[in-house]
């Protein structure tokens, strides 16, 4: 099968809304400030986003709004920075409910992350982002979740692709890693101070981080 090159379908996407003098609103699902940091400003000249913090895999408790007050304090710095010629970037946050999560997990707590739990929990996400798109009347939907070195952007788009057809709403294919999108990330972590976590969210990644704590995102 020919390995697609999930970057350059976004190049050519951005191109084309460009070209057409477009700039759709864009649900973009947001797992943490800093992988969000990079994907915000790659995309603000192009969309009006909105950010949807859903990620009902985050534990504890204190953890997941932590997160999302990070989320939304970057939002408000780069509404500041940017110079936007449509709305400012918005921020939505899911209330904390991290049972539907758990009923993927159980029994799977021991898998090798990447695995089938994974793959789960990334539709688990990407589902609600599908479904909140479709009822706000969104024209595209996406997700962060790409530009981790630790995310399967080939499973992420597909999901992707398999939901924009069950809810009519466009995926915005894409590879946020690509073209140093990763490490523009970390830098820009760095520039407005934000809190980095080394984890990705759940308790099988937590065991599997150094020291048995958190892992790597």
């Amino acid at each position: 099968m020919k390995k697609i090159n999930y970057g350059k379908l976004l190049e050519a996407k951005l191109k084309e809304l460009n070209e057409k003098g477009e700039r759709p609103r864009l649900l973009l699902h947001a797992c943490c400030a800093p992988c969000s940091s990079y994907v915000l400003e790659y995309l603000h000249k192009y969309f009006d986003i909105t950010l949807l913090y859903y990620n009902p895999n985050i534990s504890p408790e204190t953890e997941y709004f932590t997160r999302a007050e990070e989320l939304k304090r970057l939002a408000g710095a780069m509404n500041e920075a940017f110079s936007l010629n449509g709305q400012p970037i918005k921020v939505e946050i899911a209330p904390y409910d991290p049972a539907p999560y758990e009923a993927i997990a159980k029994g799977r707590e021991t898998l090798a992350e990447g695995g089938a739990r994974c793959m789960d929990c990334y539709r688990l996400r990407l589902e609600y982002a599908a479904k909140a798109a479709k009822d706000g009347g969104y024209d595209y939907f996406c997700t962060t979740l790409s530009i981790s070195p630790h995310k399967n952007a080939a499973a992420l788009n597909a999901i992707g692709g398999e939901l924009s057809e069950k809810y009519g709403v466009p995926y915005l294919f894409s590879d946020f890693k690509k073209n140093g999108g990763y490490l523009r990330s970390c830098e820009l972590s760095k520039e407005y101070g934000l809190y980095r976590q080394n984890y990705c969210g759940c308790q099988a990644s937590a065991r599997r981080a150094p020291g048995g704590e958190k892992a790597t995102v």
